[in-house]
């Protein structure tokens, strides 16, 4: 189980003197022992922990945070993760992360010990012959794509034990205005319950915010989100603050907190809704070294009448809760339409089925009540005839425009549904995009719908693409009907049609998209460029477009010189660095590239195409951007003798969970290869120089002079034995008490010793105590919690980390400098001399002073010598640790600190009785080994910090 600790401070800063209170609570501890430590947990954890139990071969994620700064619609984000592997070798850890599928990678790194790897963006290139006509046929999808809207990035690390790897993911996007919001999401589905997670939001709108609302969790592909049916509440621990322009928002739950909202650790989607202050005029125009954006939003028109063809898939594969839900949607869309509106209904499978014959019809009471008849009556049959059912649609709309005297103002639309490829008909989705594109004509847009995970979403993407259209693809799920009313909300209200946006020639250039053919209530239009003359005082704009009532002319000058209103440095809340980078020029390139992309799967002409790649993948590596043309070139940061390992990330042209796509929803081009996952592995470490196990049987390793020295202490049951004495310099205690138990039989020892608790203190910078058994843990900073060792758990504060692999082993860190590993030895059938005990292990002793003692502490800083008068000298490998080598005499002596310490040589068993270690053994409890007597490092108590030892 996992939990989340704030330490703020318990011991003393006293020593060698017992504190009252610390005692008190011992004693009380000690006290309480009679009790079940079941029930002793109940009290102190919440019932819902006991699920938080994770498998111990997966590397636990400590930390997941996610910033995000938001200039003026322009989103940088940046993921950062942790991954600890506790275990006893080296494992796999997956860092998975959905991003949108509209944004673009600008750069990953990851790390492992002292090595760093970085993403490089390099160009893609162009494959040619036969591989290129045979990936031509899987183009890349620059629109907002992917299941839901969202790509996968995934990267694999393999992490030595007892070590971490850090993630950082950096993403850009655009934010598109829906329905009159801007909705930034963050998708929070680590797998796993994390120790410290945290999102946020920061968001500067010079404009002026004029709505921010955070809505809770959303999670449509699993159950248990916690979410109670109608709350529109934020989720627990979100904090809203904000000013007129600035807003900053953050999500923090802990452990508890988490597992309310979903027991296994997958969360859903954290989302931030705003919208900023607009008129009706030009709109927002935003100017900055030479960059300019144009964001253009009209409010308060009338809605133009509309003229749509509803097609939808009635095939066998609809049967369910696709059909269901397809048609509980249209019977509010119908409800939805307006007096001034026509439409007409087209079912179709093998058979095309249209509702009203050549003719679209009014929305009237009766024509609104037939509709829901005759689609409510429609069954699921047959194959799948898209090719049939569009050019019966695009056929009708036409013959309706040709025919009618409409209203030239008006808008007409398909809006086209499926669930499934073509089956029936024409089934080469070429022929079907010309046959499509053919048939409309540019008279009207095409907006379409893919539902579940069979549909051949790239068809229906491009089909909307070619055709001015939008499309969305919807999962199966108990939102869908919602979410197919939510889109038809976004193009339901057209409120302009044939908007044009022009700028004097001789002032800018490199402008994007600036005609337009439809602009929908809650939407918005973006357009940027280069200025040519940067020394001009204004920028003269013109808008064009109709309405229900008229033409619309807009016409404007806006001021060139505003660095106060659009830089953006300085600004509270935004000090990360993002106010250094010009945010106009990088929405610029963002929308440039994205126009290119379309470009590029439009053109049929091959030349045109090369062109539109080279030029999208120039444009993508001046502003480091992974796209279908470009992919991350994994490198190891810093100077070697080698050269560093490469992987390559690109997009995959697969389906979600395979992807680690460049921050953008676009799909790869033919001939890049799919994802190969980011695999480094980093050799395995072993850096256990000293330890304390078993009877107790200590081991200290010599690695400059390439050998080890052990010895017991046959101490007596209830001992305190100090083992680590550095508290006046690092402000760390390590105490271990013995247990007693009847010693083997016809052994020559009267009993036998085992370390059954360990104790950990630490004063620095945080005064706190750690005390751990073979079944528990108590933390202590003045409030106490208790874990048990069956569990797996990390907890971390700002110093002090502990990780419990559950029922194998504890390892404490603290400031980041100083590493213990508690090993937790259980019997499942004890032997009377047998009892479940502890093995300590010094792992990194950086932290700890020169000055340091104790039964280990003191061997952390000198070296001793093995004097070889008393063996043969023409031995080479005398003194190394090979038994097979030489074999010592027993008058073997050892020079430590001026004394002379008989030894012999001895084969050790440590880590849990699996791994050997030969070793000169002093006997006599370490006589003239160690400073004094082992009985000068017996504590008072299990939280005395003494350091006097009696040396003499």
């Amino acid at each position: 189980m996992i939990f989340w600790l704030w330490l703020c401070g318990a011991l003393p800063a006293s020593t060698g003197q017992p504190d009252s209170e610390l005692l008190a609570r011992y004693l009380e501890e000690k006290l309480m022992a009679d009790y079940s430590f079941a029930e002793q947990v109940a009290r102190r954890v919440p019932r819902q922990t006991r699920f938080l139990q994770r498998l111990e071969t997966r590397p636990r994620m400590s930390e997941f945070n996610v910033k995000s700064t938001i200039i003026s619609r322009y989103a940088f984000t940046t993921v950062s993760c942790t991954m600890v592997n506790s275990g006893s070798e080296a494992r796999e850890a997956v860092f998975e992360m959905q991003i949108p599928a509209a944004a673009f990678i600008s750069n990953f790194t990851m790390s492992i010990g002292n090595k760093t790897y970085y993403g490089e963006v390099t160009g893609k290139e162009k494959k040619h012959g036969s591989e290129d006509k045979a990936t031509s046929k899987k183009p890349p999808s620059p629109t907002d794509g992917g299941e839901n809207g969202y790509e996968t990035f995934k990267a694999s690390i393999n992490i030595p034990r007892k070590m971490q790897a850090n993630f950082l993911l950096h993403y850009e996007e655009l934010l598109q205005r829906r329905l009159g919001k801007y909705e930034y999401t963050v998708s929070i589905r680590p797998q796993q319950l994390v120790g410290r997670l945290r999102v946020e939001v920061n968001i500067l709108e010079n404009s002026g915010i004029v709505s921010l609302e955070v809505p809770p969790l959303r999670n449509s592909k699993h159950k248990g989100n916690g979410k109670v049916e109608g709350d529109t509440s934020p989720p627990p621990s979100t904090v809203i603050g904000h000013t007129k322009t600035l807003a900053k928002v953050t999500f923090s739950p802990n452990v508890v907190q988490q597992t309310r909202i979903a027991r296994n650790g997958i969360l859903g989607d954290f989302i931030v809704r705003y919208d900023v202050n607009r008129e009706l005029s030009v709109g927002d125009v935003q100017i900055l070294n030479g960059y300019f954006v144009h964001y253009f939003a009209p409010k308060d028109l009338p809605p133009l009448p509309k003229n749509v063809v509803f097609v939808l898939d009635s095939s066998a594969s609809m049967v369910g809760t696709k059909l269901r839900q397809t048609k509980e949607a249209l019977f509010t869309i119908l409800q939805d339409l307006r007096p001034e509106d026509h439409f007409n209904i087209i079912g179709f499978s093998n058979r095309i089925k249209v509702w009203q014959q050549d003719q679209l019809v009014p929305v009237t009471p009766n024509n609104i009540r037939d509709a829901k008849k005759y689609i409510h009556n429609m069954s699921p049959t047959g194959g799948t005839n898209i090719n049939g059912a569009l050019q019966t649609g695009a056929k009708l709309l036409n013959d309706y425009i040709t025919q009618n005297d409409i209203d030239a103002r008006s808008v007409s639309l398909i809006i086209f549904l499926t669930d499934g490829r073509p089956t029936v008909g024409e089934t080469q989705s070429s022929k079907i995009l010309s046959n499509t594109k053919e048939a409309i004509r540019d008279k009207f847009c095409l907006f379409t719908i893919g539902i579940g995970n069979d549909v051949d979403y790239k068809l229906l993407e491009r089909m909307a693409l070619e055709n001015c259209g939008m499309t969305r693809r919807f999962q199966e799920d108990e939102d869908a009907a919602s979410q197919l009313k939510g889109f038809y909300d976004e193009i339901g209200t057209p409120l302009l049609s044939d908007i044009r946006i022009d700028y004097p020639e001789d002032s800018v250039e490199q402008v994007t998209q600036n005609f337009f053919p439809n602009y929908f209530n809650g939407s918005e239009i973006i357009i940027a460029g280069k200025l040519i003359n940067r020394t001009s005082d204004s920028l003269h704009v013109e808008v064009t477009a109709s309405n229900s009532k008229k033409y619309i002319l807009l016409k404007t000058d806006v001021g060139i010189d505003l660095p106060s209103r659009n830089d953006i440095r300085g600004v509270p809340g935004l000090e990360d660095g993002k106010g250094d980078q010009n945010y106009i020029e990088r929405a610029w390139s963002y929308l440039t590239i994205k126009e290119l992309l379309n470009s590029w799967l439009k053109s049929d002409d091959s030349q045109e195409k090369d062109y539109l790649m080279e030029k999208a993948k120039s444009m993508a590596l001046t502003y480091n951007f992974v796209t279908p043309f470009t992919f991350l070139k994994m490198k190891e940061a810093g100077l070697y003798s080698e050269p560093p390992q490469e992987e390559h990330i690109s997009p995959s042209t697969e389906g979600i969970g395979e992807k680690l796509q460049s921050l953008q929803g676009h799909k790869a081009p033919p001939g890049t290869r799919k994802i190969k996952t980011i695999f480094v592995y980093v050799s395995r470490i072993c850096s256990l120089s000293m330890s304390a196990d078993g009877d107790p049987h200590f081991v200290i390793d010599f690695p400059s002079s390439k050998f080890s020295v052990c010895f017991n202490i046959d101490g007596e049951p209830g001992d305190i034995l100090r083992l680590v004495s550095d508290h006046k310099e690092s402000g760390v205690t390590v105490n271990g008490q013995l247990i007693g138990a009847p010693a083997p039989p016809n052994g020559h020892k009267k009993h036998r010793t085992y370390f059954s608790t360990i104790t950990i203190l630490s004063n620095k910078p945080e005064r706190s105590y750690l005390e751990i058994t073979p079944t528990r843990i108590i933390l202590d900073d003045g409030e106490r919690l208790v874990l048990s060792c069956g569990r797996s758990a990390t907890v971390k504060s700002r110093s002090l980390e502990v990780s419990i692999s559950a029922s194998s082993n504890v390892t404490v860190t603290i400031r980041d400098t100083i590493s213990f590993i508690i090993l937790i030895h259980h019997y499942k059938n004890p032997a009377p001399y047998q009892k479940d005990h502890l093995g300590f292990y010094i792992s990194n002793s950086k932290g700890l002073s020169p000055d340091s003692h104790g039964l280990l502490g003191q061997f952390l800083k000198d070296e001793v010598k093995l004097l070889q008068e008393s063996l043969n000298m023409s031995n080479p490998l005398a003194g190394q640790n090979k038994t097979e080598a030489v074999k010592p005499n027993p008058t073997n002596t050892l020079k430590v600190k001026g004394r002379l310490v008989p030894v012999v040589w001895k084969q050790r068993r440590i880590y849990n009785g699996q791994q050997e270690v030969d070793c000169w053994f002093a006997k006599n409890n370490a006589d003239k080994l160690i400073d004094g007597s082992y009985r000068d490092y017996l504590a008072s108590h299990p939280f005395d910090t003494g350091t006097s030892f009696g040396v003499i």
